[in-house]
C-alpha cells in the first residue's frame, strides 16, 4: 500500500482494516513501520501540502483542513503547510487558481463575488483574495470596499 502513494498512518489502520486484520496487528505493524521509515506522518503531510499548493492549487487553509481529514494532526499538518507556503508564494497560487476560473478582467460584481467564493473555497484569505480581484477588476466595475 505504501508503495503507491504516501499514507497517514490513520489512512493506512483504515485500510488494514478493510481488509480484516486484527486490530493488535494493525498496531503492531504502524508502529513497525514508522520505527523503520516507510510510514512518516510529517513527510506524508509535506509532500500532501506540496501537491495541494503546486497542482491542486490550494490555499493553505483548505490544504490544513484535507491534511486533517487524512488524519495527520492539526500541528503536523500546520507545520507541513508552513514550511510549503515557505518555498511556494501564496500570491503566485492564488493567481494561477484564480487563471482557472479568470481570463480577462472582472466584469462586474457578481462576478467579483463569485470568484471571491471560489477563492475562499480554494482555502485563501480573503484580503489577499479581495484584494486580488480588485486589482483585475475593471475599474467601474467594482466597489472599493
Amino acid at each position: 500500500m505504501l508503495a503507491r502513494r504516501e499514507l497517514s498512518s490513520a489512512q493506512l489502520r483504515e485500510r488494514l482494516s478493510r481488509k480484516g486484520l486484527d486490530p493488535v496487528e494493525i498496531e503492531r505493524t504502524i508502529h513497525r513501520l514508522s520505527r523503520e521509515g516507510p510510514l512518516d506522518d510529517r513527510r506524508t503531510a509535506i509532500t500532501y501540502a506540496r501537491q495541494a499548493a503546486i497542482v491542486k492549487l490550494r490555499g493553505p487553509y483548505r490544504a490544513v483542513k484535507e491534511l486533517q481529514a487524512r488524519g495527520i494532526s492539526e500541528n503536523d499538518a500546520q507545520s507541513a503547510v508552513a514550511e510549503v507556503f515557505g518555498e511556494v508564494n501564496e500570491q503566485t497560487v492564488l493567481n494561477r487558481a484564480l487563471a482557472r476560473r479568470l481570463s480577462g478582467h472582472v466584469q462586474n460584481r457578481v462576478q467579483f463575488r463569485r470568484l471571491y467564493q471560489y477563492l475562499l473555497r480554494q482555502g485563501f484569505d480573503g484580503g489577499m483574495a479581495a484584494a486580488t480581484l480588485r486589482a483585475r477588476a475593471k475599474a467601474t466595475a467594482v466597489p472599493e470596499d
